[in-house]
């Protein structure tokens, strides 16, 4: 049985229904281009990163939740008043801790880092 608690959601609406569901829980999000039939998503970045954060989930902290998002497509995520670039991100991959703490584009593809995200304080 996993120590954290995983949640795959697709789209703004799912996103904010997870977090707001799991309130007063450590909370890490990672966001990425949707994929396509065979599993691959159209953002480059995305394809490098997601190995790298999915293999030091380990690290997570007892009881966190990890929520992986897929925000849709590419002409969507183009789209400057899409609901996540209006309140939430910018750049793309990213990868946050509902806190101050965030990694954004290459730095995921750093595991030391993605590692300390989850380091307990």
């Amino acid at each position: 049985m996993s120590h954290y608690e995983e949640v795959n959601v697709r789209g703004y609406e799912e996103f904010e229904k997870a977090v707001s569901e799991r309130q007063g829980k450590t909370i890490f999000a990672y966001f990425s281009g949707d994929k396509d039939d065979e599993g691959k998503s159209w953002c480059p970045d995305c394809v490098k990163a997601e190995p790298v954060v999915k293999g030091e989930l380990t690290h997570l902290p007892e009881g966190s939740v990890f929520i992986y998002c897929q925000v849709g497509e590419r002409a969507y995520w183009k789209d400057p008043n899409n609901d996540f670039k209006k309140t939430l991100l910018y750049y793309f991959c990213h990868f946050i801790l509902f806190q101050p703490q965030k990694l954004v584009e290459e730095k995921c593809f750093k595991a030391e880092l993605v590692r300390m995200m989850f380091a307990e304080d």
